[in-house]
Order: structure tokens, then C-alpha cells, then sequence
């Protein structure tokens, strides 16, 4: 029968491996984008190994004592096996055939003692114990991680490549005004002269952040633990603003292009929009930065079909995957490798340098305080978060009529 020892033993192992598996999800998810663990991860990683540590210090102990527990019943069990005698009658009985049972019938009815006690216990009235009778010997359990449908990408964010924030506002010096130079009308001519000015862009970085107070009951009795959980949530709910605020700003800054018109397109009306944005780009920023196309969600539909991944001979593209979707480049139209973010406005799709917007981050994470009081423990996330629009012509949109 199963132990007091044998339900915590199994609760720190379930617990032990659903922290492996929340920290091989989060290493997944750094190698499928082919980069380091940020900040935020590396401390959840920290957070499960540091618990991982205090599950095998409580096993050791109980580990040890069940097994000397077990292998006192089996001697215990020996040890009644040897003190009882032959005459003990069985317990159980089963026979191999219907034939089995009436020799047996037989033998008891001309007096066999022991055939008797055989059928005895046969016939015995057997009370059946299920699983009904008794709920409040069966555990509840609860099998991780935690389904939770929160998409914590940032693929604009990270195309961008956020740098670190240098403080509070500040400003972003860019050339309004280049020199010039032209040919010599002349020998001995003066040359042309025209002075550079250099204006400032100021920037302003905005503090994301949310907060949920838990009682020190919910922190103590559940598993898996809710205080992994809750900051886990609070850093995808920032990922997710941060996102949105990237992709609304860059929207905001842009100069309007090529559109397509309504209705379905062809292959090359969307490349000839791709090839007339990216040569205002390139007429902005003379090749500065890299080319690439962000878009939204609701553009998949029309874009996906249009350039299927097989057979790419002679096309506009290469072909998108679904499977590249969220995570980086699904695919490339006209050479120009395509960003797909659930933050873009709809029917809308940007073609920017690099170079023509930044953004600044300074992320603080999770944030913990006691209240005694309430036996509760109030945790937070925040960060800081800026975007600058560098140079606008640099930053062209393709609207999609609907």
C-alpha cells in the first residue's frame, strides 16, 4: 500500500522533471532562434534549478527511509512465511478447467476435507473494493506545464536588435544638413561651399510593467509552483506590449508607397511593390543597414499561397513555411527576407532599412516584496522601452486595399 513518503517522493520527482522540461522549452526556443538566453530567461532558468536543488535535498532523506522500510516488510514477510505451518489452508483458489472443479465437487461430497476447504473459499462472498470507494486515498494530479497560448516572440524587436537604454530621455543626433561638392566652374573658381547641420531627435523611453499579489497559501501548496508561473506570464505580457509598440511606432514613422490593389494579387504585382519600396529605401539610405519586409498575420492569406515552398524555378520567391512564422524570416519576396509580428496593423506591410529605426531597452524583470500583514507576496515585472525613428524616407509602407 502506497505511503505517505511514496506521495512526496513522487511530488518532488513530477515536480523536478516539469522544471526540466520548463527550462529544455525556454533553451528550445533560444536555439530555434539561434541566440543566447536574455536576461529574463536565464533568471526563470536560475529560479527552476534553484528549486530543482531544494526537491533533491528533500529526496535524499525519504529516499533513504523507504528503502529501509521496504526492506524491513520483505524480511517481516519471510519471516511469516516461515513461522507458518503446513496446515495453513489457501486463500485463494482458482481452477484451471470446469473439469478441475467437479473432481473437486466430488471428492467433498464423499467426505475430502481438504477439496471442502477449497470450494469454501471458492464460493467465499468477495467484497470488490474499486477506486469509488474510496476518493480520499487518490490523489489529484495535475500533469505540466502549464498550457498557457501567449505568443512571447518579439520579431521586431529582435530584428531590430535592441540596445541597452543609457538612461532617462536623451537625444539622437542625425544629419538634417550634408556639405557639398561640386565640379570647378574653373581654374582659380571658387568652389562650392555649404555648411553640415546636425539636428537631435529626442527620445523618451516608456515604462512597461504589471504586478499580481499571491498569498503565501498559493506560493506553499502549489505545484507546479505558481510564482514560476505568474513572472513567466508577466515577461510574455511585456514581450508582447514591447512588440506592439515597435510595430506601431515603425507604422507611424513610415512614408507611404507602392499599394496593391483590391481583390487578389499575382506574384509580380507584389514583387513590383517590394522592388519600387525598396528603391526609396535604398534612394533614402544609400545602402545603409539591411533591406528587409515586416508584415502581419492577416497578410499570410494572401501572401502564402502566392509563393508556395516547392518548385521556386524562375518565381518571385523562394517560397514561405508556415513553420518560420512568429520566429524570424518566413520566407523572402524579391530578394527581401519577410518578418511576420501579430503587433503590425492590418493590410499593411513595411519595407525599412535597419538603419532607419532603433530600439533601446532596459529591462529590470521580476520584482518581489513581502506583505506580512496579508501572508501575501506581491511580485512584479517591468522595463524600460524606447524606439527612435532615425530617418522616416528610410521606412516605406505597402498598403493592401481590402
Amino acid at each position: 500500500m502506497p505511503r505517505q513518503t511514496d506521495h512526496m517522493l513522487a511530488r518532488y520527482a513530477a515536480e523536478i522533471e516539469e522544471r526540466q522540461a520548463f527550462i529544455d522549452g525556454i533553451v528550445e526556443g533560444a536555439e530555434r532562434e539561434t541566440r543566447d538566453l536574455t536576461p529574463q530567461e536565464m533568471e526563470l532558468v536560475t529560479r527552476s534549478r534553484e528549486r530543482m536543488a531544494v526537491c533533491n535535498e528533500q529526496i535524499e532523506p525519504l529516499r533513504d527511509a523507504r528503502r529501509i522500510a521496504s526492506e524491513s516488510a520483505t524480511r517481516v514477510a519471510e519471516i511469516a512465511t516461515l513461522i507458518g505451518g503446513p496446515n495453513d489452508g489457501p486463500t485463494t483458489v482458482e481452477y484451471r478447467s470446469a473439469g478441475a472443479y467437479i473432481i473437486d465437487r466430488w471428492r467433498a461430497g464423499v467426505g475430502n476435507d481438504t477439496a471442502r476447504a477449497r470450494l469454501e473459499v471458492y464460493h467465499r462472498a468477495a467484497a470488490h473494493q474499486t477506486t469509488g470507494d474510496n476518493p480520499g486515498l487518490l490523489p489529484e494530479s495535475i500533469i505540466g506545464p502549464v498550457v498557457s497560448f501567449v505568443d512571447s516572440n518579439r520579431p521586431v524587436v529582435t530584428l531590430l536588435g535592441p540596445r541597452q537604454l543609457p538612461g532617462g530621455s536623451w537625444s539622437r543626433p542625425t544629419v538634417q544638413q550634408h556639405t557639398n561638392v561640386q565640379p570647378q566652374s574653373a581654374e582659380k573658381t571658387e568652389l562650392v561651399s555649404q555648411k553640415m547641420v546636425i539636428n537631435k531627435v529626442p527620445v523618451s523611453p516608456v515604462t512597461y510593467g504589471g504586478y499580481v499579489n499571491v498569498s503565501r497559501q498559493d506560493v506553499d501548496w502549489t505545484s507546479p509552483g505558481i510564482m514560476d508561473i505568474v513572472i513567466g506570464d508577466l515577461a510574455a505580457q511585456y514581450a508582447v506590449q514591447t512588440e506592439h509598440a515597435a510595430a506601431n511606432a515603425i507604422v507611424a514613422a513610415s512614408v507611404a508607397g507602392p499599394s496593391l490593389g483590391t481583390g487578389a494579387n499575382t506574384p509580380d504585382e507584389v514583387a513590383g511593390a517590394f522592388w519600387g519600396a525598396a528603391g526609396a529605401v535604398y534612394n533614402a539610405t544609400y545602402g545603409s543597414g539591411r533591406l528587409v519586409a515586416i508584415t502581419g498575420t492577416d497578410m499570410l492569406a494572401q501572401l502564402g499561397p502566392m509563393f508556395p515552398p516547392y518548385n521556386p524555378t524562375n518565381a518571385q520567391s523562394a517560397g514561405f513555411a508556415a513553420s518560420g512564422f512568429g520566429t524570424g524570416p518566413a520566407g523572402a519576396i524579391a530578394g527581401i527576407p519577410l518578418y511576420v509580428s501579430a503587433g503590425m496593423p492590418a493590410n499593411t506591410i513595411i519595407i525599412m532599412s535597419t538603419a532607419a529605426f532603433e530600439a533601446y531597452e532596459d529591462r529590470i524583470g521580476s520584482l518581489q516584496v513581502v506583505e506580512p500583514s496579508v501572508l501575501g507576496v506581491q511580485v512584479a515585472y517591468a522595463g524600460y522601452f524606447a524606439t527612435v525613428a532615425i530617418l522616416p524616407a528610410g521606412i516605406v509602407k505597402v498598403v493592401k486595399t481590402p
